[in-house]
């Protein structure tokens, strides 16, 4: 684990908090580079069943810990790595089979708003905002954050964002598609956390399959396969569909595992 990282587990919702609230939760190298693990974690305990992300205090993130920039990004090969490690960080969240659910307040901004995009479901508070803002610091984009955006939002709103670096606030980024649902600022840890309890009561095998296959699309997939098919093919001999059917069945609320 890493400073500005904290991770613990309450029951079946796991969370993973920026915690530096003294710069507004901005993300250094050894964070970016301790998400990987926290997402394995997540994946490996059988107990948990969704990880939420968020923010200590008054932010969500500020982005990037431009300070280290200087030291750690002052050459070719020293871009790369940190490139490196902010892929690896988006890649993980963005693969991941159990679902991830951002929950944003104040300042989204950058690199915050990179994790917040990788994650599957966003819900926002009414103070936040957005914004992305490479075009403000003489990088490009990646790829794999780049497809996820437009994914989002589409390419003329992604353009909005990437080219301008402009932030937006939590309406317009409800509107764009940015976030999925906005609310008050005390109402955000309440609706979030119900949410994830909701996935958590449903079939994690349908969730996890699901998810997989949403990922798949992402990628560029267009067509079944036979790994799609498995999964399908796994879900209907499961546990969780013989019991889904008998509570349908029994009009009573499913129990799955």
């Amino acid at each position: 684990m890493s400073d500005g990282i904290e991770f613990h587990t309450h029951s079946e919702i796991a969370r993973l908090v920026l915690a530096r609230p003294e710069k507004m939760n901005a993300i250094s190298h050894s964070m970016w580079s301790a998400i990987p693990d926290v997402v394995a974690k997540v994946e490996a305990d059988p107990a948990v069943k969704v990880l939420v992300l968020t923010g200590e205090g008054t932010h969500f993130s500020a982005g990037a810990d431009i300070g280290e920039f200087r030291a750690l990004r002052s050459s070719a090969d020293g871009a790369t790595a940190y490139d490196e490690a902010v892929t690896s960080a988006v890649r993980a969240l963005a693969t991941m089979r159990k679902p991830s659910i951002a929950m944003i307040h104040g300042n989204c901004i950058g690199g915050g708003c990179q994790l917040a995009v990788a994650c599957d479901i966003r819900f926002a508070a009414t103070n936040a905002r957005f914004g992305i803002t490479p075009a403000k610091l003489g990088i490009v984009y990646d790829f794999l954050s780049t497809r996820q955006l437009v994914a989002l939002v589409g390419p003329a709103n992604a353009r909005y964002l990437l080219l301008s670096g402009q932030f937006v606030d939590a309406g317009r980024a409800e509107r764009m598609g940015l976030v999925n649902e906005v609310v008050e600022p005390g109402e955000l840890e309440r609706i979030t956390i119900e949410f994830a309890r909701t996935v958590c009561s449903r079939s994690q095998v349908s969730v996890r399959g699901m998810n997989e296959i949403v990922e798949r699309i992402l990628a560029g997939q267009r067509d079944s396969d036979a790994e799609v098919e498995r999964i399908r093919g796994d879900a209907v001999h499961s546990a969780d569909y013989a019991e889904g059917v008998a509570a349908f069945l029994e009009r009573r609320p499913p129990h799955f595992a």
